[in-house]
């Protein structure tokens, strides 16, 4: 079945988050204590709140969006490429324009989105930050009651489970073994709340996002079999 979908109608993309305040110390005292109760089975007595609240990222209630990297295959000239881009700047203006890129270009029922555990993470925090923000979520993210697996887009780590729900793998592990080739990075996500607050470096954590898009989209070549892409095929917009 993964070989009968055009290339062409998957938008793959991968989302940045960092935790809403800089420091907890930041937060109102009504914040701080649901952040409390929201975490306190993660943390048991290990952590206090405000220790674990450099996780807050990851919550889409605590965290926002920094950044949308997205990307798609197109064929110009009976060439194909591979078109890289970002939505940055305010959380709501990034939404809204990642939004018109969907309704514009990618909602027809055929067209997909791609990204690495996306149905855990990407597709349900954009959703929720999008209701945070007032927006009203598109069509391709309305998957309101459905399980992940009833989520019509693909997921490359779903993809590699082959029906281990239990099986993790990250997307640096896939590419590894399946050979796709990466430059070397000096980040990963556990940095991503550093390098925004305390650097505030967003062009590195873009470059980052944008390597993840692209990995997702070797990787997912790898999975049907076909030539990776080479560095004269990727167009960034």
């Amino acid at each position: 079945m993964l070989h009968k979908i055009r290339l062409e109608n998957i938008l793959f993309l991968d989302i940045e988050t960092v935790p809403q305040a800089a420091a907890f110390d930041e937060l109102s005292d009504e914040a701080r204590a649901l952040w409390a109760l929201k975490t306190q089975f993660q943390r048991k007595d290990e952590y206090s709140p405000e220790e674990f609240y450099e996780r807050a990222g990851i919550f889409a209630e605590f965290g926002k969006i920094i950044c949308i990297s997205v990307g798609f295959f197109a064929n110009r000239k009976g060439k194909r490429e591979f078109r890289i881009r970002t939505f940055s700047g305010s959380e709501e203006g990034l939404l809204r324009d990642f939004i018109e890129l969907l309704e514009s270009h990618f909602s027809h029922p055929s067209n997909l989105l791609c990204a690495h555990n996306g149905k855990e993470f990407d597709f349900p925090y954009l959703a929720r930050r999008m209701i945070i923000n007032g927006i009203t979520v598109p069509s391709k993210l309305a998957l309101f009651g459905k399980k992940p697996w009833e989520v019509p887009h693909l997921d490359t780590m779903e993809l590699w489970k082959f029906g281990d729900y239990k099986h993790f793998t990250s997307l640096r592990l896939l590419a590894h073994i399946l050979g796709v080739p990466s430059p070397k990075q000096d980040l990963d996500g556990s940095k991503i709340r550093s390098v925004y607050y305390e650097e505030k470096d967003l062009d590195r954590i873009i470059k980052y996002c944008e390597l993840d898009v692209l990995t997702t989209a070797q990787v997912l070549l790898r999975f049907r079999n076909e030539e990776l892409l080479t560095e004269e095929q990727i167009v960034y917009i």
